[in-house]
């Protein structure tokens, strides 16, 4: 009986986008977001929602270049996942701290620049990204995995993240230890491999890890 309110409670907890997977085991974490809810101004919103999205288009490999980048494909629902193996570690860019060298089999593949298609509200490039990489961060601590942020993000609030899961991601070709520095790190230091899954629809993004068998 306690077994089946426990799932009652899962069932109910759970982002309905994740639970319509079906094939998926329960999570070790889950949250969501809403990219409607970035910030006040709704220019500035939309900057951080279409960087956003930009990125996670580079992650699942839709977008290698700017050339790829349509706007009206970028914005679409979509669901992405990849795995680590234990051991295997991911970052969020490529400018690494040399203990992380040889371990990321995975990043964003992107510099959140104007080079990389990246839109600006006028201040940053690329603004918007520490949103996404403090989803991930937050969901990663809860999961149980070795993450690691060096640099936090507490010079501004992020909504619907807990402040000290706030991750500050930057990459300046100039400064790769400075990028280094502010980058994210999270290593599966489980026995199974793990998923990420990563839902996007109705501007609400859900980010999910999994154990798998």
């Amino acid at each position: 009986m306690l077994t089946e309110l426990l799932y009652l409670v899962f069932l109910l907890s759970t982002p309905a986008s994740l639970k319509a997977m079906g094939s998926l085991p329960v999570p070790l974490a889950t949250h969501e977001i809403s990219l409607n809810e970035r910030y006040g101004n709704a220019f500035v919103n939309d900057v951080f929602k279409d960087n956003i999205l930009l990125t996670l288009n580079y992650l699942d490999g839709a977008i290698e270049s700017p050339k790829d980048i349509s706007w009206s494909e970028v914005k679409k629902p979509f669901r992405y996942e990849f795995t680590l193996k234990p051991g295997e570690g991911f970052a969020f860019h490529d400018k690494l701290l040399p203990e992380y060298s040889g371990r990321v089999v995975k990043t964003t593949n992107a510099h959140f620049n104007f080079q990389d298609g990246f839109k600006s509200d006028g201040y940053l490039t690329g603004d918007g990204v520490c949103h996404l990489a403090s989803l991930i961060y937050w969901v990663a601590k809860e999961a149980g995995l070795t993450a690691v942020a060096p640099a936090n993000h507490d010079f501004a609030n992020i909504p619907g993240v807990p402040r000290e899961y706030g991750v500050s991601i930057y990459v300046r070709p100039d400064d790769p230890t400075g990028s280094a520095l502010q980058n994210l790190y999270i290593t599966n230091n489980r026995e199974n491999p793990i998923r990420f899954v990563f839902d996007y629809k109705n501007s609400v993004l859900s980010v999910g890890i999994f154990e798998a068998s």
